[in-house]
């Protein structure tokens, strides 16, 4: 007891090394913390964008929903988000066809933003990722346009 006494008032050591280690150790997590939000970001801005475009294509051409899931991938491309972790959903406010002038066109795209770091056996199935979600709502024009 004495002796773990003495240990403990013991003030010889290195300050330098105790310093580097636990600057180390709470640097570490502080930075990946920082690189995953930036990360988690983008892909928020990436789902924006792209929930945005597709509503707004839609809306001005109702004829161009089979290419939503294409415009989508590209602009989710452009944000580092994978095609395959990208999914699109096209709903309009009024029942029957859609979209047809005049109606709502929602547009909501849903992404799963990877943790850095991670291993693709984790992040494949939604495990160690974070959820991204955007909506985006547009009136059809009444007024077709050609392209």
């Amino acid at each position: 007891m004495r002796r773990l006494k003495r240990l403990i008032a013991d003030q010889h050591g290195s300050a330098s090394l105790e310093f580097i280690g636990a600057g180390t150790l709470l640097l570490v997590p502080l930075v990946y913390l920082i690189i995953a939000l930036a990360q988690i970001q983008s892909h928020t801005f990436g789902v924006d964008a792209a929930a945005r475009y597709a509503a707004r294509v839609l809306a001005q051409n109702p004829a161009a929903i089979e290419s939503v899931s294409g415009n989508v991938a590209v602009i989710a491309q452009q944000y580092g988000l994978r095609a395959d972790h990208v999914q699109v959903a096209v709903t309009c406010a009024d029942p029957g066809p859609c979209p047809v002038p005049g109606a709502l066109v929602t547009v909501t795209v849903t992404a799963y933003s990877p943790l850095p770091l991670m291993p693709d056996f984790l992040t494949i199935y939604g495990g160690a990722s974070v959820s991204v979600t955007a909506s985006s709502t547009h009136r059809v024009s009444d007024y077709e346009v050609t392209p």
